[in-house]
């Protein structure tokens, strides 16, 4: 945001990031950011680079990713409006980015660098417990998703998520809820092969469990979908 401009953009009224801020405390912290714009299919944080910038997500969706030593890409955590991307920035000790952060849609994000955050969480310490508080969300996330690996059947990571999406960016519409994703993403979340993603998805669409369309689900029934794992 430019300095002075005290407006408090809608989608992150709510952000994690910023609960328990006065409106006051939270317009001096977006008064240091600036605006900026990332297209889609561009990447945002570089894994393994200096770790110098802290971004907050304002519009549009990015998600986590991890590139292995033998150039598989590993899809991780999807991110959505109030989110914060860049959270190895605010270590004391200089340090570099864990994953990649790519733009999945069109995405404004708000941006500091490193030397700002850190004088904003000095100045307001509540910042950095709610840092803390995201942190252990993603810690959270990761070992719930290293159990599902090891201890679930492929449908079932599949259902996880696509229910865990549908809560996220899921959109009410006649019928149920839509999903802006393509099966390549859904494969690749759940850790299973396109051709596994894509027969279990078939017969849950033949059920009447799901809507498939060019880049587009329907989720109609997400309860069933747990009750249909053979």
């Amino acid at each position: 945001m430019a300095p002075g401009d005290s407006t408090v953009p809608i989608s992150i009224q709510e952000s994690l990031f910023l609960r328990g801020l006065s409106p006051a405390e939270v317009t001096a912290i977006l008064n240091a950011s600036m605006r900026r714009q990332f297209p889609a299919r561009t990447t945002i944080t570089h894994q393994g680079t200096r770790a110098d910038d802290f971004y907050l997500l304002l519009e549009g969706r990015a998600r986590y990713f991890f590139e292995t030593p033998n150039g598989k890409k590993v899809l991780l955590m999807w991110m959505v409006p109030g989110e914060i991307l860049g959270g190895m920035s605010v270590l004391d000790r200089p340090s570099r980015y864990l994953a990649s952060t790519e733009a999945v849609k069109d995405c404004t994000v708000l941006w500091w660098n490193r030397s700002t955050i850190r004088d904003l969480m000095r100045e307001f310490p509540r910042l950095l417990e709610n840092a803390l508080s995201i942190a252990v969300s993603y810690i959270d996330w990761f070992a719930e998703t290293h159990a599902a690996l090891i201890s679930r059947s492929a449908p079932e990571r599949l259902a996880l998520v696509l229910s865990g999406l549908a809560r996220l960016i899921g959109k009410q519409a006649s019928g149920g809820l839509l999903l802006d994703i393509t099966n390549e993403e859904l494969a690749g979340a759940a850790n299973i092969t396109l051709y596994t993603a894509s027969r279990i998805l078939s017969r849950w669409q033949k059920k009447g469990f799901i809507r498939k369309t060019r880049g587009m689900l329907q989720l109609r029934s997400p309860e069933r979908l747990f009750l249909d794992l053979g």
